[in-house]
């Protein structure tokens, strides 16, 4: 991963995917995942709220002026990294919240929906759909301005509709 306040526009990676620690990347790899099957540009961190505060303060001070245009951020417990950066930025915020261990990601899911009024955080369901679920919702903010993204998007979700067969086997 490169330095924190590098990228520029021209690294085409207009959406930031970032997580509290290493082992939150079993969920985020999906939102990865998905992004790079609708190829789109992404830089993966590990910015922790309570363990590398510094690093996250000025990742999100930073994130706009780098390219970024959607920030995923995923985090597990008290998950207070989705809501500390959407506190930093304007630009939007989707929380994917990761799975828990002591109360499987209600935790998580409560401390990323519950933001107050004028600080949104766009939450996803907790692990892996929400994971790939961000990724798609950053794609289609992305089409809003790409019409290739959107064609590769629609087709994305047209495969997944005619994947579904008629009668089970």
């Amino acid at each position: 991963m490169s330095d924190l306040t590098a990228g520029t526009a021209a690294d085409h990676r207009p959406v930031a995917i970032i997580m509290g620690s290493q082992s939150d990347w079993d969920t985020m790899r999906h939102a990865a995942e998905t992004l790079d099957a609708l190829g789109v540009g992404h830089d993966c961190r590990i910015v922790s709220a309570h363990r590398t505060p510094e690093r996250m303060f000025t990742f999100a001070k930073a994130a706009k002026a780098a390219g970024t245009k959607v920030i995923i951020a995923g985090a597990g417990g008290a998950a207070h990294l989705p809501g500390m950066v959407a506190s930093l930025t304007t630009l939007p915020v989707f929380g994917v919240p990761v799975e828990s261990k002591a109360l499987s990601g209600v935790d998580s899911l409560y401390s990323i929906v519950q933001m107050p009024a004028g600080i949104p955080v766009g939450t996803l369901a907790i692990g892996k759909a929400g994971a790939t679920n961000a990724a798609l919702l950053a794609a289609a903010v992305l089409a809003l301005t790409d019409d290739a993204l959107a064609t590769r998007l629609a087709e994305w979700r047209a495969a997944r509709t005619a994947a579904v067969t008629e009668r089970p086997e």
